[in-house]
This record gives structure tokens, sequence and C-alpha cells, in this order.
């Protein structure tokens, strides 16, 4: 039995679906790895995580089988060994799985036990549940290997050691929110004390629709102490270097520990990396989108060059006669700043046209939010055409604290295919534009420096759809409404618990009726990158027709 181990950490950033892509993937992962004894991939990297209704496809199963074959038979020349994530069906039942492949062949197969159904995980809805799994045998060595969820309680970790595992290996597909690393660092760090085994975590990096994956792979000895830490938001080969001693197991070499971001850093590197594969796996050229002068279009402008490049961001501001001389001018720098192109479209036209194609039906009616909306939904069309004509994809620039309390306009501002704010409030986008106007990161493709006017983050926000309008006409302050929608929605906070917080009663009714009424506007929404606990989507489900009051 060998007294020493190479553990490759694979961080594999798979397309959901490109089976013969992700077995390309994982090899090169693997040849990348050098003398390595073990390469370890993520939760589901064969097939995309998550895969969703595409497992139950015998096609799909089929599919997957080879590609497993296929993985199988390269690891005969006799270099490393592949653990990798799949799903993997058992007579009528598809299970989330994890496959050792060494020598040539499948040498061991162990099933997801704990399947979550719970946020945004619906496990339950196309996976069996597997029994609790035994070690797995690798030259010689008992390797107790978990997926995911069965990481988070302690009945499988247990159970492994109570068989006589020598190590844990967690093969993950942890999609990040704030505050998921200190969750995921604990919960490792629980396991190692209650076993006394040490951990290896694999997780995977990359977009897929509404998550992004942060990868952050680690190594952790029994004293939770972290001695390995692949990057973030990379996908990359990291190794670790293990030694048995005597008495003592298995642990590791100390190796490159990624630092840890604070939390602006990583809401925007999610930002960037969501936006960027969303548009690169879907095969967009680039995006389009209006860039109003106001700081919501132009923070989502900054991810877009960051994430594509500004040659792939394509700008346009759409003047009404409500738009004020700061708002062109801001918009021009904003443009200028990134280095991105700009077209100025004027709405004017399209507002006189349908006021005169309404005079008859809207005769003796004064005007009122009706002609504000006109103006979203012919700004709407210009995007969409240029879209139509360019192929670019559109892309919404509104804010989770307008979507939470439905001050957006259907078809309007909320028209596109993907919202790079979707779960950030307005109190968090000022606060990053602040952070981009100082900080470049590792990897972004906009430039150093400000890419966007002072003015714009300092000015009061407005929609400019009539004259003198700014948003705090029809909401609360920013922060007071961020910090009602939080215990609302991410807390899940009663009125009364909300109002302890140090709010007003009246206020907190006024704010719930919103977002209550607003679940409409939402489910017509474009997907968006997940970033808090809680985000609109699959992570809170609330019924469009409700009458349910309670909080009122």
């Amino acid at each position: 039995m060998t007294d020493s181990l190479v553990v490759a950490l694979a961080q594999i950033n798979p397309t959901v679906g490109d089976i013969d892509g992700n077995v390309a993937r994982i090899l090169a992962a693997r040849a990348a790895a050098g003398e390595a004894d073990l390469v370890v991939c993520g939760e589901l990297a064969l097939s995309g995580y998550p895969p969703e209704d595409l497992v139950l496809k015998q096609a799909f199963q089929d599919h997957i089988d080879k590609a497993v074959s296929a993985l199988a038979a390269a690891t005969a020349d006799g270099g490393p060994a592949l653990l990798v994530g799949t799903p993997w069906r058992r007579g009528n039942a598809v299970y989330n799985a994890a496959l050792l492949l060494d020598g040539g062949e499948v040498a061991s197969v162990r099933l997801k036990y704990d399947l979550p159904n719970y946020g945004v995980f619906d496990e339950k809805r196309v996976f069996a549940a597997g029994p609790l799994p035994e070690p797995v045998g690798f030259r010689g060595r008992g390797l107790g290997v978990m997926v995911c969820e069965d990481m988070w309680t302690p009945e499988v970790a247990r159970h492994l050691g109570n068989q006589g595992a020598e190590m844990l290996i967690v093969l993950n597909g942890s999609p990040f929110d704030t505050g998921k690393a200190g969750t995921r660092r604990k919960i490792a760090h629980d396991r190692v004390s209650e076993t006394g085994l040490p951990l290896v975590y694999v997780n995977l990096v990359g977009g897929q629709d509404e998550l992004v994956f942060d990868g952050a792979s680690f190594a952790m000895q029994p004293d939770g102490g972290v001695r390995v830490r692949a990057s973030l938001w990379r996908d990359g080969v990291t190794p670790t270097h293990w030694r048995r001693r005597d008495g003592q197991g298995w642990r590791c070499e100390k190796g490159f520990v990624a630092p840890e971001a604070d939390d602006l850093e990583a809401i925007y590197h999610a930002m960037v990396l969501g936006l960027h594969d969303y548009v690169e796996k879907n095969r967009f050229p680039g995006v389009v989108l209006g860039l109003s002068g106001g700081i919501d279009s132009a923070l989502s402008a900054a991810v877009a060059v960051d994430a594509l490049g500004a040659e792939r961001v394509h700008c346009v501001m759409m003047p009404s006669p409500y738009t004020s001389t700061e708002s062109l001018e801001d918009a021009a720098e904003t443009a200028r700043l990134l280095g991105a192109a700009i077209d100025t479209i004027g709405i004017e036209p399209a507002m006189k046209a349908f006021s005169a194609m309404l005079s008859g039906t809207f005769s003796g009616r004064a005007a009122d939010v009706t002609e504000e909306n006109i103006q979203a939904r012919a700004r709407a069309i210009v995007l969409m055409a240029i879209s139509n004509k360019l192929g670019h994809m559109v892309l919404t620039t509104g804010n989770k604290s307008e979507m939470s309390v439905g001050y957006a306009t259907l078809y309007g501002d909320m028209c596109g295919g993907y919202s790079v704010l979707k779960d950030i409030y307005k109190t968090t986008v000022f606060a990053l534009s602040r952070w981009r106007n100082r900080t470049r990161g590792d990897g972004f493709r906009g430039p150093a420096g400000r890419v966007m006017p002072e003015r714009v983050i300092t000015k009061p926000p407005s929609a400019e759809l009539r004259p003198g309008q700014t948003d705090q006409d029809s909401l609360p302050p920013y922060d007071e409404l961020d910090s009602i929608l939080t215990a609302l929605i991410e807390d899940e906070c009663s009125l009364d618990e909300t109002v302890g917080r140090g709010h007003d009663a009246d206020t907190v009714r006024r704010v719930w009726r919103m977002l209550d009424r607003a679940e409409y506007k939402r489910r017509q929404a474009p997907p968006g990158v997940k970033i808090s606990y809680r985000a609109f989507g699959r992570d809170r489900r609330y019924p469009i027709t409700n009458r349910f009051n309670d909080l009122v």
C-alpha cells in the first residue's frame, strides 16, 4: 500500500447537455494533472449541472453511457484514475452518481444518498436516492466518496468513517451565493471534526442559466485547516499531495491557497462569469442594452464589457423629451470610459405616433402612467429590432429592488434575454459601482480605472419618464426599502419582526403589498444570476393568484 497520494482537484466548467464537450474537458484536466494518482471532478461534471429533465430522456442517458465508456477506456494508459460525477442508470431509475474510472474500466460506483429538494434544487424530481455508500477501494486505500448534499448532514460521513474510510472526497455542484463560502467551510469543518478524517472538496465552476459556480475547491485537514484552495471563478487543475504518517492517517502538504474574496468582489465576479457563460454557451455574438445615463445601465454595461470585451457590447441611448442633458452626457461618457460603441436613437417620434394612434380611444383622459409605459415599450422595440438585425442578446438593466415592488414595465425595461442585476438590490448597485470604479478584477476585459462618471453614482435615481421625476416619488428611500425587502424576502420576516428592525409599520405594509402584487411581473422577467440566499425564481415560489394577506 502506498504511503503517498496525489489527488488533483479538477474544476470543470461543463455545459449542460454538451456531453462530448464535457468529456473533452475532463480528459484535458486529466492530461493537465500530470503524475497525479487520482483526478477528482465535480458533481455531474459529465452531464453539466443541473441537467433537470434531460436525465429523463433515454437518448440522453444512452449518450452518457457511451461517454463513460470512453472516459474509462482512457484510463487504461496507466495514468491517473478519474472520479467523475454523472447521471447513472440502473434499471428504470437514474441516480446522481460518482464513478471511479481506473485501469480501463468502471472500477466503482457510488450513488448520492441525500437528494436536496429546496431552494434551487429539485433532485427528487429526476433522481432516485442511493443507499448509504461504502468506502471505495483505491490502490489499497479506502476513500469515502460523497456527492454534494451528502456532506451537508452528518449521516453519510459518519457511516463512511465507521466503515473504514481513510479520507473523505466530496464531488460538488454548489452554486454561489453571498455567504456560501463560509457555510461550506463550516460544514466541511464539522465533518472532519466528527470523523477525524481529512476532506477533499471539488466544486464546479461557471455559469448555468441563473446559477453560477465559483470553484474554490479545497483540501482540509482533520483539524479544519485548509491546506490547498483552488482559484475562484476559474477552471483548472490544482494538485494536492498527501502522505500517510504512522498513527496519524493521511495529511495534506501545504500547497497553493487562493485568497478569499470579500462580498463586493465575489458578487461582481459572479455577475461577470454568469453573463459571460450565458452568452457564450448560448452562442450569442454579443449584447445590446439601453444606456440611459443612470447607474443601473452603467453598471450593467460595465459588467458586460468585463465579461465579453467592449467590441461585443452595443450601447443605445434612447432619449425622450424628458431626458436631461446630464443623462445624455453621462451615457456618452460611460460608453467612452468602457470603450463601447453607442448609438443615439430618440423615441419622441414613436411617442407622437402612439399618441396619435390612441387619441380616439384616450379622448378626454388625462396623461398618466400609460404614457410613461409607452416610452419604456418604445425603447424595448428599438432594442429588440437591433437584436433581431445584429443577433445580439438584449441585456435588461433592472435591479432587485425594482423587481421586488414592480417598479418596472412589462414588455418595456423588462424586455430582454438576461438581467445582470436581477438579484442585486439598489444599495448594492451603488456599492458595486464604487468598487468597480476603483478596482479592476483579474481576468476582466474592461479597462482599469473609472468605468462610469462619478455623477452617475451621486445623482438621484430617476426613470425620466416625466418632468422632474425621481424614484423616491414612488418608493421609500432605497436604504429603507432594501432593508425591508431583505427582511421580507431573504428572511421571511413577519410584520412585527420587520417593524422590530426599526421600520414603520405602514411602510412595511405598503412594501409588502407592492411585493405581493408584482409576482405576475417577476414570472415574466428574464433570467439573471443568483447572488443572494433567496433569489426570485426557483428560490422563491409564490402563487400569482393569491389572497393570503396576513402581513397586511
